[in-house]
């Protein structure tokens, strides 16, 4: 097999005009972050020209591509080969009779917006472009079927019974011989088997999340008599995972609470067309907060960050685009995008559910068809597979007795109590209600968050007043309720990174949600971000939080620390105001002209300074949130 990368060279056409682009590339990077909900939505084309590649004979070419949104027609010298529907999944075509000497490839691609495609109501931007890999992938005659919902045709069923580990490969091929082989982590063969024939590994290690993410790599190797014709891997995990009212999450047998994060893949100035670099640093930064899972919204993701969850242990919930408003003429496309989702990251075992729709009672119309789909989709998870669980995550207006609510395995909600609603103690209120007609059924939150931006300051923050202390605030009220309540079998922070929503229009920076814990740019890390860091990593720090916040009016000076050092001492111009321990510590002392405040505990150390001023400074007047635009949509 031979993959030639298609990245380079693209010619790009958008209303008439035409520039050359390399992949991945959207062309709403700039005015789908910017405010206004006015990005463009419509067709563009992309051409590429490319020599006939060295082929066997009788050998077979496929063009793949890995994303492309939302809606494409893929041509070959002038001839149809693909039509997909669904901006977030990878798709084949089989192009061999087609190739010529010189070969013009061509996509036309359409973000319009339609009743027919997921998503088309929601709080993103939704890009237009190619904004992931395009490969041309050369096969023997004799090969494994890669054309099979864009799949690489090795599945495997791994299985722990009875402390047995053993795992069971599927490969789809037309004739020859199909050898197995299973190689521990260190790359040492352990087991060797046949295709649909459960293979024994003996002593094996389980994969246990961010304590030990140990992985095997299965190997299909595909014969003709002695020739090797094709060869194919992937890596895998063996554990079990269950669910229980009061112990949560379970992993390997033992209460497994989830806590981490939700994200979004776009960055600022690229959109969605990001590359490995990109998603490294995402990665990096979600570890670094000591987060144990992740929230995959609301699509399905690279290929390369299912990989590094396997690699780094995070548990990860993986979901489809239903979301938001339920549109009857889409839900074959909803079946499409579940049962693409589903048959190319199955060998992932990171992912421990499938996520069939977010917040989709947002709007009240259609419900009979809306229940009678989601049973459908809750029916086809559990068909292509039975070893997962599903969920869905529940809008924050959806009451306790919903039907929605009780379709799915799991469930979580979205509630952001203390935010769009005053009063964070009606967390405490709203979970106590539901517990007590639902005492059977899991609970999580899917997303819980406040909007925080590293250039809004309060003294007394308040909610809705976008500052950065007040979303500290907010999650470490949040924080310390799910402390006392370890039976949520997840708990997912929206967000991990502030992302782009082109129909928001809130003070500050248009088109923007702040509600991330990293900037848009992953330049800032906020205070929030500490407040995590201190709750559930292991890497030794302190933090001294308010840092950006210099100038400030009062008489008190109100000091916040974040640690997950046994204690931590604060001095203010070299006088201690003693030692404390916890997470957070929290001091106060008289506000002096000029303040050097430093926290210290052992070799660690964090200080900043403080401006004591008359009036608040303008750099910080606050703003307050308006209404999402994108939920003004008449809702009868």
């Amino acid at each position: 097999m031979a993959v030639i990368n298609l990245n380079e060279n693209w010619l790009f056409e958008k209303e008439g005009q035409t520039t050359q682009v390399n992949l991945p590339h959207t062309w709403n990077n700039i005015d789908g972050q910017d405010g206004g909900n006015d990005y463009y939505r419509g067709v563009c084309r992309y051409y590429k020209k490319f020599p006939r590649p060295n082929i066997p004979q009788d050998g077979v070419a496929l063009v793949e591509f890995k994303g492309v949104n939302s809606s494409c027609k893929i041509s070959l010298n002038g001839v149809q080969v693909a039509l997909h529907d669904g901006g977030y999944s990878a798709f084949t075509a089989v192009v061999t009779h087609l190739l010529k000497d010189e070969n013009l490839l061509e996509a036309e691609v359409d973000n319009s917006p339609n009743e027919r495609v997921y998503p088309q109501t929601a709080d993103f931007t939704f890009y237009g472009g190619i904004y992931r890999d395009v490969n041309l992938i050369i096969l023997e005659k004799l090969h494994f079927d890669r054309a099979y919902w864009g799949v690489n045709g090795l599945k495997l069923l791994p299985c722990v019974n009875d402390g047995k580990c053993t795992v069971t490969p599927y490969v789809r091929c037309d004739g020859g011989r199909v050898e197995i082989s299973v190689y521990d982590q260190a790359g040492n063969l352990v087991a060797s088997g046949q295709n649909e024939r459960p293979i024994e590994v003996a002593n094996a290690r389980l994969w246990e999340g961010v304590k030990s993410p140990y992985l095997y790599t299965a190997c299909a190797r595909l014969y003709d008599g002695q020739k090797l014709c094709d060869e194919i891997s992937a890596k895998f995990g063996f554990r079990t995972i269950a669910l229980d009212p009061k112990k949560g999450f379970i992993l390997n047998g033992k209460p497994y609470p989830l806590r981490g994060v939700c994200r979004h893949q776009d960055r600022k100035g690229l959109g969605n067309a990001i590359t490995a670099a990109e998603h490294r640093e995402d990665m990096r930064l979600i570890l670094e907060t000591g987060a144990n899972t992740v929230r995959l919204a609301h699509y399905q993701h690279d290929d390369l960050f299912y990989d590094l969850c396997d690699e780094y242990g995070l548990v990860v919930w993986a979901e489809i685009p239903y979301i938001s408003r339920h549109m009857p003429q889409a839900h074959a496309n909803a079946q499409s995008q579940l049962t693409e989702l589903i048959t190319r990251q199955f060998n992932h075992p990171s992912i421990v559910c499938w996520g069939i729709s977010n917040e989709i009672t947002m709007f009240r119309r259609h419900r009979k068809d809306m229940l009678l789909r989601h049973k459908e989709l809750n029916e086809l998870c559990h068909r292509l597979d039975p070893t997962r669980f599903t969920t869905l995550a529940c809008f924050a207006m959806c009451s306790p007795f919903n039907k929605v609510g009780k379709i799915t395995d799991a469930v979580s909600w979205n509630l952001y109590l203390g935010w769009y609603v005053p009063g964070l103690f009606l967390n405490k209120v709203w979970y106590k209600i539901y517990r007590m007609f639902n005492p059977k059924r899991v609970f999580g939150f899917s997303e819980y968050g406040a909007e925080g931006m590293p250039n809004l300051h309060a003294v007394k923050p308040k909610r809705g007043d976008n500052s950065e202390e007040y979303q500290f605030k907010y999650h470490e009220y949040m924080l310390n309720f799910f402390n006392k309540h370890p039976e949520f079998w997840a708990t997912h922070c929206w967000n991990m990174f502030d992302f782009a929503a082109d129909a928001r229009d809130q003070g500050g920076e248009p088109g923007m949600n702040h509600k991330g814990l990293v900037t848009f740019d992953r330049k800032i890390k906020k205070d929030a971000f500490y407040l995590y860091k201190a709750y559930f990593s292991d890497m030794p720090f302190i933090h001294l939080c308010g840092k950006r916040f210099i100038n400030r009016t009062g008489k008190k000076l109100q000091i916040t620390v974040c640690t997950n050092l046994p204690q931590a001492e604060v001095f203010v111009n070299g006088k201690s105001l003693g030692v404390k321990s916890g997470p957070v510590l929290h001091f106060s002392a008289p506000m002096e002209d000029v303040n050097k405040i430093r926290a210290v505990s052992g070799e660690f150390e964090d200080g900043g300074v403080v401006v004591k001023v008359k009036k608040p400074d303008p750099s910080y007047i606050l703003k307050k949130t308006n209404t999402k635009n994108w939920q003004k949509e008449d809702k009868k």
